[in-house]
């Protein structure tokens, strides 16, 4: 089940997010991207988003195992917990993310990180562009913009 984020719900956000950068992308990106992303995915970045009403949790058995913000036609911070990833979790959050941005545009948007890319490229997402940031301590942080087309 896919419900609407509530304040309450921001420790757990803040945690799934920052439990899944950590599990996951030092296999992908060096030091300083990791820690640029987890700054990134900062708690007052999402307690802002969920007071705007756009971040979504995936719940089963009463327990929240995933998460999705969706901005205007954007997906932004889709993160399972790595102790319930290869569940299917991931896809049902995309599926919900897609289909709400499909009610109101043509086109849907992501920032993919390496870890996502292959998956992204799979649903019919198309790079339209590659870009890098600096990090603090030197390192680079890498990821495609992607988009795909809306078919109602």
């Amino acid at each position: 089940m896919i419900k609407l984020a509530t304040l309450k719900d921001a420790d757990i956000v803040f945690d799934i997010t920052q439990q899944t950068i950590d599990a996951v992308y030092p296999s992908y990106y060096p030091a300083g991207a990791v820690d640029f992303f987890k700054k990134h995915h900062s708690r007052e970045r999402i307690e802002k988003d969920i007071e705007n009403k756009i971040v979504f949790l995936c719940v089963t058995d009463d327990e929240i195992v995933g998460t999705v913000t969706i901005r205007d036609n954007e997906i932004l911070r889709l993160f399972v917990s790595p102790q319930h990833q290869k569940k299917g979790y991931g896809r049902e959050l995309l599926d919900f993310a897609e289909n709400k941005i499909r009610e109101e545009y043509s086109e849907i948007v992501i920032d993919a990180s390496l870890p996502a890319k292959s998956i992204y490229l799979k649903r019919g997402y198309k790079e339209i562009s590659y870009n890098k940031i600096l990090t603090d301590n030197g390192d680079y942080l890498c990821y495609d913009v992607m988009v795909k087309e809306c078919v109602k």
